[in-house]
């Protein structure tokens, strides 16, 4: 216990690579938040659509980003690199981003949560592998606590800037969704200055195929794959977020 409070007492001993990931999570989740926060809300009293087609829209963008993942991770091993892919997901969501203040219709946000989900898809398994090359063997746990605390700060400011923004400007949805995409900027561009590919992904070889990689699958342990299925059967009780949101509206929040 002592030794875990003394290491968070030393951030220096957590790589750099790990607080910038960080920093960049928490900067996209602040510029992701500002938009879902409120998206499902515009969508039914700027735009006019109905609860089921928000369904049907959230539903995609979840199926798209979970297949993704799967993809990235595997194309990830294939290269032996981990970098370039993270930038083209994250770039993929500071894309994302204009689709919303300039939609006048459904195609262009189910086109921005496309081209948001791909992103996060691509991103995320090489994000977290790239966390595991950088990471010291003895330091992983926190080295991925550390980004993920990150990213939930970011999950807490991005909702509030987009209530006080909303409060100050009367409710102007556009604004926030604008003023969203400054924070995807700068997490790309930090990520793009600010990481180094670790020796240990530079020196994989990229090489291997699929099959082998399938092959090797069950090297993955028993444990792991427990872990798999009861993440499997919790995702069963998941709902969107955006759900939750209307149905706050429906109650009388404002």
């Amino acid at each position: 216990m002592f030794s875990q409070i003394s290491l968070l007492a030393r951030p220096g001993q957590i790589p750099a690579t790990i607080w910038i990931l960080g920093f960049v999570s928490l900067l996209m989740d602040v510029s992701s938040e500002m938009v879902q926060t409120l998206l499902p809300l515009y969508m039914v009293s700027g735009l006019g659509l109905s609860a089921v087609t928000i369904g049907l829209i959230e539903a995609i963008a979840i199926a798209t980003a979970t297949a993704t993942k799967l993809c990235a991770g595997v194309f990830s091993d294939l290269i032996g690199s981990r970098k370039w892919l993270v930038v083209v997901g994250y770039g993929f969501g500071a894309l994302a981003k204009p689709f919303f203040p300039l939609a006048e219709g459904l195609g262009a946000i189910v086109a921005g949560r496309f081209v948001d989900r791909v992103g996060k898809g691509i991103r995320s398994a090489p994000r977290d592998a790239l966390i595991a090359d950088a990471a010291p063997a003895d330091k992983r746990g926190a080295c991925f606590g550390l980004r993920k605390s990150l990213d939930t700060v970011g999950g807490f400011v991005g909702p509030l800037i987009a209530v006080l923004v909303m409060m100050a400007s009367g409710g102007d949805f556009r604004l926030v969704f604008w003023l969203a995409v400054i924070p995807a900027v700068l997490a790309v561009a930090m990520l793009v200055a600010g990481i180094r590919e670790p020796e240990t992904a530079q020196g994989r070889d990229g090489r291997q195929t699929i099959i082998g990689l399938l092959r090797r699958s069950g090297d993955l342990g028993r444990g792991f794959w427990l872990v798999m299925a009861a993440a499997a059967i919790l995702m069963l009780a998941r709902f969107s977020e955006a759900f939750l949101l209307l149905q706050a509206g429906a109650v009388g929040i404002a």
